[in-house]
């Protein structure tokens, strides 16, 4: 009987060790939570009025994908991008939290509207008005979660800046964006 029990104990545990093993190769494998990847899309001018009394109004449209490398979902919280201008920010828009599933791209947009009455007060924007290009950076920080077969949890953060050129006169604008990721 005790020669059995000891059988039986030893098939257990090489069965665990097995079983242990094959969980910790899938986790740092497969399942372990990956940093999403954030691309910035080009920055468009969506809106622009201007009259002579030197009013002018711009509504820049911005659209970030994030594309969700994991076999689970990536989810945000309320954010908002900022739009500075010279150090100094000049608008803001918010961004809804939202849920990206496993392995899926998901964009996320939202319109700023700039106001000159805003950057008016900024020193030396007379001299970027009267050349046609106003720069400002768009910034936006989405802090969320990964979550993997709702066993596994990681925290993760996404910065986006972009270096927007407005032509007034052309009524464009062209961006450069840098993505950085932080668990």
């Amino acid at each position: 009987m005790g020669r059995r029990l000891k059988i039986c104990c030893g098939v257990f545990a090489v069965l665990l060790l097995i079983i242990t093993v094959t969980i910790l190769v899938l986790y740092f494998t497969i399942l372990k939570p990956k940093q999403p990847i954030m691309t910035s899309q080009p920055v468009m001018l969506e809106h622009f009025t201007g009259n002579l009394q030197g009013q002018i109004n711009v509504t820049l449209g911005i659209t970030v994908t994030v594309y969700n490398r994991n076999y689970g979902s990536f989810r945000y919280n309320d954010s908002t991008t900022h739009i500075t201008y010279r150090a100094t920010e000049v608008a803001d828009a918010p961004i809804k939290k939202d849920n990206i599933p496993a392995r899926a791209r998901h964009n996320i947009s939202t319109s700023v509207n700039v106001f000159v009455d805003k950057l008016a007060l900024v020193p030396g924007f007379g001299f970027d008005l009267l050349s046609g290009v106003v720069n400002v950076t768009a910034s936006t920080t989405l802090h969320g979660r990964v979550k993997v077969l709702k066993l596994f949890k990681t925290k993760a953060t996404t910065e986006s800046t972009c270096d927007v050129s407005i032509f007034l006169i052309q009524q464009r604008a062209e961006s450069v964006c840098i993505v950085k990721v932080k668990f």
